[in-house]
């Protein structure tokens, strides 16, 4: 037992003093890492990490710094600016590693918890710029993401050598930023630029939920969406007998604009992919996002297995803006017809409680797209949306119906008069309709 412990006055302060010294538990101290050999902080970011203790702070001064940075305990990993700091991870898998994965995971019960990254360019990693696995409360902002997926096969869509956790990784690579069974995690105000892909939320180790993504700017990332919920077949080690699902997500206030331009249809502005058996994307909210330019719709909503146990349902997509995507090429069946979408949804399997609401969609020859197939159950709600382009407003290509009651169709006439939006296929509604345009706060993002 330490000798001359201060004098406390009182039970209380004797127990936490005692608690403080049995326990060992210590302020939280800030490290710094610095190239300058007279700085007196440590010359490595991996140096300054393997010091520090859970709930430390590390400031990294400007510079290049040529590393894989792998973070496995709670810390906050704060760099000079995305203008100043660089993390170059060419050569190596990832730029940034947050990796809560371990021998006994039980996937849904994360143990990594509270980390933070900002302030960092990342760029040149093999896979991910910055790749978050099984943790919990992880905060990733104001970083710049670039030039990542570097081992990409553009020839044949495959990535060698990715670990085996990441299933399903054809064209992308992990993205520039991949959320692998994370729940709660903040992903704002970054730069996802250059990549294969932009921005990934999957479930190959454990369920992803509750997640917001917002603020960002995803651009020009070749060959996969901007921002993808997709559900894939649970990697071996966890012995599940079904994937995890992505559920309860926010993807708010982003710009995702001309990405899946490296080949024909590779990506959307948002995508929500449930595509086989008793994979699981619901109950995920896109709203207020700029989606404009993309190689696919501005939003993909997608599964392609027959009624195996698939959950692609209960998903709202409210108050966006909509322009000059690519066409819905699984959703518009004939080949060499389909044409430039805003939003396509297709369901092999059924697809239920999909909400679409006051949308701006424009410059699009369908704005929305639905093929049910063969499922006259299903049902979609699109309402109090703008669909002004003068083409196809709502184009039914399956079974099932769409309730279309209360959208704008361009002029106060209605769906099919001249100078307004059309309605193709059987069973949608579309009476009583607006007769003026939805008021929507989107003026920013035109």
């Amino acid at each position: 037992m330490p000798r001359n412990l201060p004098r406390l006055h009182g039970q209380a302060g004797a127990i936490a003093v005692w608690f403080a010294v049995v326990t060992g538990n210590a302020a939280a101290a800030t490290l710094c890492v610095n190239h300058n050999p007279n700085s007196g902080c440590f010359p490595t970011i991996g140096a300054a990490i393997a010091a520090a203790s859970p709930g430390d702070t590390i400031t990294v001064a400007p510079g290049v710094y040529n590393t894989e940075v792998r973070i496995t305990i709670p810390l906050s990993l704060i760099g000079s600016g995305a203008a100043q700091t660089t993390i170059n991870a060419s050569g190596r898998n990832n730029g940034i590693f947050i990796n809560g994965i371990s021998k006994n995971l039980t996937p849904g019960q994360n143990t990594l918890r509270e980390v933070t990254v900002t302030g960092f360019t990342v760029k040149n990693a093999n896979f991910e710029g910055i790749l978050v696995a099984n943790a919990s409360f992880v905060t990733l902002r104001h970083n710049r993401v670039i030039q990542n997926n570097a081992a990409l096969n553009t020839a044949n869509g495959t990535c060698p050598n990715i670990p085996a956790f990441e299933t399903n990784e054809g064209f992308d690579c992990g993205e520039g930023i991949h959320l692998i069974g994370v729940d709660h995690a903040i992903v704002a105000d970054n730069d996802v630029e250059n990549n294969a892909g932009g921005i990934l939320l999957s479930d190959e180790t454990g369920p992803t939920d509750r997640n917001v993504i917002t603020g960002n700017r995803v651009r020009n990332n070749a060959f996969d969406c901007g921002i993808t919920l997709a559900s894939h077949s649970p990697a071996k080690f966890t012995q599940a007998a079904a994937p995890f699902g992505a559920f309860d997500n926010t993807i708010a206030d982003n710009d995702s604009s001309r990405n899946g331009l490296g080949l024909a249809g590779e990506g959307a502005g948002v995508g929500l992919f449930a595509p086989g058996p008793q994979n699981k994307t619901y109950g995920n909210v896109v709203v207020d996002n700029r989606l404009t330019g993309n190689g696919l719709p501005g939003v993909a909503i997608h599964n392609h297995a027959p009624t195996q146990n698939i959950n692609l349902g209960d998903n709202v997509i409210v108050d966006n803006f909509i322009a000059g995507n690519g066409p819905g090429t699984d959703v518009e069946t004939t080949p060499g017809t389909a044409v430039a979408t805003g939003v396509s949804l297709l369901g092999v399997s059924l697809i239920s409680g999909t909400v679409i609401t006051h949308n701006v969609i424009e410059d699009e020859a369908i704005d929305i797209a639905v093929n049910n197939a063969n499922n006259a159950a299903a049902a979609i709600d699109a309402h109090l949306n703008d669909l002004p382009g003068g083409g196809i407003g709502i184009a039914n290509l399956g079974a099932g119906t769409i309730n279309a009651q209360q959208n704008w169709w361009g002029c106060a006439g209605g769906p099919g008069t001249p100078g307004c939006s059309s309605v193709t296929g059987a069973n949608v509604v579309t009476a009583p309709f607006l007769t003026a345009p939805v008021a929507l706060l989107v003026t920013a993002r035109r």
